[in-house]
């Protein structure tokens, strides 16, 4: 040692500070003396302080406990969560605190967070009777009918009176019994049986994923995907990593026409794992035809309809197996050349989507008013407008349609000013006279040599001559559309009515070479 240097010891006040040399206490047993007198005097220090720290730890452990309770009752059921994590790591050999967290769970609904905690205090004190009674009722709505049955059994070796424990060992036998029978029900394809007894399941382990997915492959057999689908949505979280839950739901969505909805089902898929190759086979089919769809239903809102329609013509082609596309898609087809004014070519699709979809009104109300406009088969489209009334009885639209066209299906019986100009029933002003010019220059009376023939061509000249005057007429033509004819006698008794007035000499051209003359008495 240097000249002048200290001692670790010596510096740490361990040994006392002596004249020169060595001082007194290193002598022979000196520094060990000195060391145990040292180790004493902490020791003592220590005994006198644990009794305050341990009761500020006490302290802090019960005003998390306190404050988790009346969290609790106030419904803050995240907060006072919060405060007995806070309990449970500052007492983590605490059997009473992890039971009270695993309440705070259930009231939240998570049971699988639950179980650990309640497994734990029954491993901190084995004999905690409402642990195991709770822990065991969590199994038995898991379905776990044998980890169930040893708590409730361990509970009554305790406690032969408890009256829970005896109820839910009782059920626990009817749940083994019920499945068992679901099962060979199922095997034997007696589905509506196997439901019976899977409702019953179900009812008392209402966690149990693969009876939700036994009554979910059951419904599918008998056609009702809506119930299906109802019972396996839970199972995506009732199992751990269930992609194949997700990729089945986003396929039952599909074939029922909902792809935005089969889109989030299989997205979720991808999200458990991006490479599953199923998954992202499936996500690719239902982006493209999503997006398809997505494409002409905007072409519609902007008034695109030739745009939208080639849209829906690439999405039956994208998807010919699943007849709900196919409807939807004529559907809107439909729509489109209803509003692009082209109701003959309409009418094919029409009646194709109809035939498709013969239960939905607003295809059918399309056919029918394509019907009525190109003034094809009235009789069909009366039949129709009675099938669509069974559909939706109270729909005035459907009422008012009826009644005009069974007018319309009456006035043609008689004479239709349409047909006899070969036009359509929206057609124009323009349209109308070009038309009556064209056949009042082909029926004109000069051109026939027989008295025959004029006879005929003069009853069709005075048709044509009648349609034009009626059609070109606002007032007329409206009355003619409600299914009135304004030139029919029977409609002007009373004195009302248009008074129909044939000239005396009558040239439908104003000039030319024609010189026919009706005279009327």
């Amino acid at each position: 040692m240097e000249s002048g240097q200290q001692p670790v010891w010596r510096g740490l006040g361990l040994l006392g500070s002596g004249g020169g040399g060595e001082g007194p206490g290193l002598g022979p047993g000196g520094c060990e003396r000195r060391l145990l007198w040292a180790a004493s005097l902490l020791c003592v220090l220590l005994d006198l302080q644990l009794p305050g720290l341990l009761a500020a730890g006490q302290a802090e452990i019960e005003n998390h406990l306190e404050m988790g309770r009346k969290l609790l009752a106030a419904g803050q059921l995240a907060e006072a969560l919060s405060h007995y994590h806070s309990a449970v790591e500052s007492d983590p050999k605490n059997y009473l605190t992890y039971y009270k967290r695993a309440t705070i769970y259930l009231a939240m609904g998570k049971f699988k967070s639950a179980l650990p905690d309640l497994s734990k205090a029954i491993e901190l004190k084995p004999d905690f009777l409402a642990a195991r009674l709770q822990r065991g009722n969590i199994l038995l709505k898991q379905g776990n009918t044998q980890e169930a049955k040893e708590d409730f059994e361990a509970v009554l070796r305790n406690n032969p009176d408890n009256t829970e424990a005896q109820s839910q060992l009782t059920r626990v036998t009817e749940l083994e019994l019920s499945m068992q029978e679901a099962r060979t029900a199922f095997q034997r394809k007696n589905y509506l049986g196997a439901i019976s007894f899977l409702d019953r399941v179900i009812e008392i382990s209402p966690w149990d994923p693969e009876a939700k997915e036994l009554r979910s492959e059951c419904y599918l057999y008998l056609g009702n995907y809506n119930k299906a689908i109802m019972d396996l949505k839970p199972t995506t979280k009732l199992r751990n990593d269930n992609r194949a839950a997700f990729l089945k739901l986003s396929k039952l969505y599909y074939n029922l026409g909902e792809h935005e909805e089969s889109l989030n089902q299989v997205r979720e898929c991808l999200k458990l794992d991006q490479d599953d190759k199923d998954c992202f086979s499936h996500y690719k089919q239902v982006k493209k035809l999503a997006k398809q769809l997505e494409s002409a239903e905007e072409h519609i809102k902007a008034q695109r309809y030739e745009d939208a329609i080639e849209k829906y013509k690439a999405a039956m082609k994208t998807e010919p197996s699943v007849a709900v596309y196919t409807t939807k898609a004529k559907g809107r087809i439909c729509h489109c050349l209803s509003k692009s004014k082209q109701p003959r070519e309409a009418i094919d699709i029409c009646t194709e989507a109809h035939q498709l979809d013969p239960r939905n009104v607003f295809i059918l109300l399309l056919h029918i008013l394509f019907l009525m406009e190109t003034n094809f088969a009235l009789f069909v489209a009366v039949e129709d407008y009675q099938e669509a009334k069974e559909f939706d009885g109270e729909n005035e639209e459907l009422k008012e349609g009826l009644e005009r066209a069974q007018k319309l299906l009456k006035q043609s019986k008689k004479r239709d000013y349409y047909k006899i100009l070969g036009i359509r029933r929206n057609a124009n002003k323009q349209e109308i006279i070009k038309a009556y010019r064209k056949l009042a220059q082909q029926w004109h009376p000069d051109n026939f040599q027989s008295e025959d023939e004029k006879k005929e061509a003069e009853k069709k000249f005075i048709d044509i001559a009648a349609a034009k005057e009626v059609l070109t007429d606002p007032e007329m033509r409206q009355k003619f559309d409600s299914g009135e004819d304004p030139l029919d006698p029977e409609n002007q008794q009373g004195g009302g009515g248009h008074q129909h007035q044939w000239p005396f000499e009558f040239n439908p051209f104003g000039s030319g070479n024609f010189h026919f003359k009706f005279h009327f008495n």
